[in-house]
């Protein structure tokens, strides 16, 4: 009978915030953890070690706190879409999302009517029927029912049809000019989050990144200056001889 090698099981760690033991894979080193986020970390738990680790929503939550402060240097008392933002980094979402599907999911039937009515009006199809349908009224009173027109000249019952028309219209189209101003604020307050989460990100990797070349280049120094004592040993033992 054929046997299968087993698979080795992944090494795991146990994270130093909340205890769970979860695969290194999904952790991260301690070390890696930048200065200031470690410092609020040892203030709740002052064994921390930088030798060990933390799991990802541990870590995500103290960054979040972090965030929290510079905007809080930064800006003062932060308004709803900054905590929106904060929520969004400690809970690793993503942020970005398509507005228009969810826009129109939520419109009511009246809405959706006055923007069909909003559109038609402002339509060339619309201004050449209505040019056809004045031009025809017209023609009526005029020519064909001269005898007895239902509206004669000065087409005092078409200028009632084209008030009532216009008074109807204008509400409508005001009505679905607000909801479109509406829908533009609900995408500038997205654009605002998308670009503040994304702002925050780069903020932090860039620190990041300042504190693994910092850490680089102390690994540097530190090999320099063995590869000099090994130089000096070497040329004292060719002086001894």
């Amino acid at each position: 009978m054929a046997t299968h090698p087993r698979k080795p099981r992944a090494e795991t760690g146990t994270c130093q915030v909340c205890g769970r033991s979860l695969p290194i894979a999904e952790m991260v080193g301690a070390g890696a953890v930048r200065n200031a986020v470690a410092e609020r970390i040892r203030c709740d738990h002052p064994d921390f070690d930088p030798g060990g680790y933390i799991c990802q929503p541990c870590n995500a939550r103290y960054r979040a706190d972090y965030v929290r402060s510079l905007l809080e240097e930064d800006r003062g008392e932060l308004s709803a879409l900054d905590e929106q933002v904060i929520v969004a980094l400690r809970d690793q979402d993503i942020v970005a999302a398509n507005l228009n599907e969810e826009f129109t999911e939520r419109m009511t039937i009246g809405q959706r009517v006055a923007d069909h009515v909003a559109a038609f009006g402002g339509s060339w199809t619309f201004i050449g029927l209505f040019a056809i349908i004045i031009l025809l009224w017209m023609s009526i009173n005029v020519g064909v029912l001269l005898a007895k027109p239902f509206d004669p000249y000065p087409f005092i019952l078409l200028n009632l049809v084209l008030s009532t028309l216009a008074a109807l219209q204008a509400p409508v189209i005001m009505m679905s000019q607000n909801r479109q101003a509406a829908k533009d604020r609900m995408q500038a307050e997205h654009d605002y989050r998308v670009n503040l989460k994304a702002e925050l990100e780069i903020r932090l990797l860039h620190t990041k990144l300042d504190q693994l070349l910092t850490h680089q280049w102390q690994r540097l120094i530190e090999i320099q200056q063995l590869q000099m004592d090994l130089m000096e040993e070497i040329g004292r033992g060719k002086n001894g001889k």
